[in-house]
Order: C-alpha cells, then structure tokens, then sequence
C-alpha cells in the first residue's frame, strides 16, 4: 500500500524526503513530480524493482529506461561522455532533456538496451526530485509514467494515488507538473539526433526534430 507524502514544491519536507528514499532504498517502487511529467522510480541496483516498474509501466527490455541524476559529474559515472557530447550535455542540464548514451560498466547490464548498449540519462530541474536525488544518494532508475494502453502521462498524484496504490510503496504529492515528456536526444552515434519532441526546445541546443528511422 503506498504512502502519499504531500511536500512543498520549492521546500519540501526534509524528514518526508527521508522516509520515502528508505522506502526506496527497501526496494519499493515510488511515483515521482519532475520538470516533464509524474515519472515512476525505483533504485538502481535491485533487480526486482526494476522488473515491477516495467510490469506497471507495461514495457519490455527493449525500452529505454532512465537514469535520474542530480548533474553532470554523475551523469558521467554511468555513461560515455566525450567533450563534443559533454559540451551540449551542459547546455541542456538540468532541464526537460532526456539523453541516450553509451553505458558504463556502472550501470548493470539488463537495464541497459540489450542489443545497443545503451541508457537514458537525464538531470531534471525540479527542486523535490533534486532533493530526494540528494538525500537518496544515487541515481533512480525510471520511467515517465504512463499506464498501460494509454497515452498520456499522469500528473495528478491523487489519482496516481488511486490507481496506483496497491503497486507503490510511495506516491510524492508536490503537485502537478507540466504534463509534458521530456525531449530524447539519441546521442550513441557520430550525429545527435532528436527522436521524440517534448517539452525541452532542441533549438536551445542548435539541433533540429529529424526523422531518427
């Protein structure tokens, strides 16, 4: 049965932040306010969290996962970064962005794209999602959340609460958020190349929507 925190979006509760990322730490599997849309997370390294965010989110190994990071020198820990790639990283976070990269050994190998090697990462600018990454101390693992068969994320965390309680050990209530899913930047290749549209601007970084095939 989860637990629903309810937390000031610009200075959440310390001691709530706590108790949710040692529910997290425990194993559970929690839904999350970011800068794009309400995202489900769980910790890294445990294999059967990850195994029920795909059951919930209805997904297979071959979709990407992400890795939620609190900024660049972390980010860097799980994936690939030359300075080409790390100079538009640093234009890009934090913010709406989510990129996908070569994983380091860092990062376990069935979360990764099991042909391409490959993982999500991104560095959101939410202030909650900030604060738990810090007092969590790692990474999460996750993915926006959208239920199976449907199309659109949820961003009302009481009815993520109601639909989803029994699947979650927490539910953050920090209000809404833009409804919006983060814009992929496919950069495993010689070209960055945007594969989804969302709320970040690619312009910003001098890219342009192409066709990734």
């Amino acid at each position: 049965m989860a637990q629903r925190f309810e937390l000031h979006p610009d200075n959440p509760q310390a001691r709530f932040l706590r108790q949710a990322a040692q529910k997290l730490q425990a194993g559970g599997l929690g839904a999350i306010p970011t800068d794009s849309s309400y995202a489900l997370v769980c910790r890294l390294d445990d294999k059967d969290a990850a195994e029920q965010l795909r059951r919930v989110r209805g997904v297979d190994d071959k979709h990407h996962l992400t890795l939620l990071c609190r900024d660049l020198s972390e980010l860097a820990t799980y994936a690939m970064v030359d300075n080409r790639q790390y100079r538009l990283l640093k234009l890009a976070t934090p913010g709406p962005f989510t990129f996908i990269l070569p994983a380091t050994k860092e990062v376990p190998r069935r979360l990764s794209h099991p042909s391409r090697r490959t993982i999500g990462l991104r560095v959101p600018e939410h202030h909650v999602t900030q604060e738990l990454l810090a007092i969590f101390g790692q990474p999460l693992l996750s993915t926006t959340l959208i239920l199976p068969g449907e199309t659109e994320p949820l961003n009302d965390a009481q009815e993520v609460y109601e639909r989803l309680e029994r699947q979650l050990e927490v539910v953050l209530d920090a209000g809404a958020c833009p409804a919006q899913p983060t814009t992929v930047i496919d950069m495993s290749g010689d070209t960055p190349v945007v594969v989804r549209q969302g709320r970040g601007d690619p312009g910003r970084l001098g890219l342009v929507l192409e066709d990734a095939g």
